[in-house]
């Protein structure tokens, strides 16, 4: 099997390896079949698309809605390298897959509005899916109903143009979409298990995705959760795009 590829932005190194882990586990995939490029460490080399099955982009201490002004230089360089990669994407609808910090890249790179208008503090969230999510190849295997990880300070608040709504929430209305047939991003984390949540918001308690003083009820939430759903959309895109 030709390997997926994942494209990280992590520059802590135990939230960094905690996410390949996650999307390893979640994809049924071992090493050898998920390389991995650190982003914030080096900058993206020549892509050949055709060496790979996919592409995944995770999550980010980045924003996409930060004023460019304010954009460290390796922030400016990742997005315009994803950027570029991104229009080869789009062009040949080629399998993507985007979590997070993917969703709010893909939607602004492609003309939709990511701000600050649907928040959602670290923890659990009911996502609920579409009639098009329904329907759809990779989401159609999962519950109609089912609760998500996610931690973000911005969301898509308008869709980009041509995208299709697959699953929503009512604390921020676009949790996932598609474009053209093989394009995904979600809003929330398929990758997170319950023990890599609780990872994710101890290394990050002090980057505002909650307040400083609700730690203790957050890990909480975390913790009474049952998030298992997600998971299932990782080993979906990983069967349907796989190949020699």
């Amino acid at each position: 099997m030709k390997p997926f590829l994942l494209l990280a932005t992590r520059d802590d190194d135990e939230a960094a390896d905690d996410e390949y882990r996650g999307f390893l586990e979640a994809g049924g995939l071992d090493p050898s079949e998920l390389q991995r490029l650190r982003l914030e460490a080096t900058p993206l080399p020549a892509i050949d698309l055709d060496d790979y099955s996919g592409v995944i982009v995770g999550g980010s201490p980045f924003n996409a809605s930060d004023a460019p002004a304010t954009k460290t230089a390796v922030q400016s360089r990742v997005e315009r390298e994803l950027g570029t990669l991104i229009d080869e994407i789009i062009e040949r609808d080629y399998p993507f897959f985007g979590a997070c910090y993917g969703i709010g890249l893909l939607t602004s790179h492609l003309g939709g509005v990511v701000d600050d208008s649907f928040p959602e503090t670290a923890g659990p969230t009911r996502v609920s899916l579409t009639a098009d999510g329904e329907a759809d190849q990779l989401f159609g295997g999962l519950d109609g109903d089912f609760d998500a990880f996610v931690g973000h300070k911005e969301a898509c608040a308008l869709l980009p143009q041509g995208a299709v709504l697959l699953a929503s929430g009512e604390r921020c209305p676009v949790q996932a979409f598609r474009i053209g047939d093989n394009v995904y991003a979600t809003q929330f984390h398929p990758e997170l298990s319950l023990a890599s949540m609780l990872t994710r918001i101890r290394i990050y308690r002090d980057n505002g995705y909650f307040a400083p003083d609700a730690y203790g009820d957050v890990v909480e939430l975390i913790r009474g959760s049952d998030v298992t759903e997600p998971a299932a959309l990782v080993r979906a895109f990983v069967r349907r795009f796989a190949r020699e």
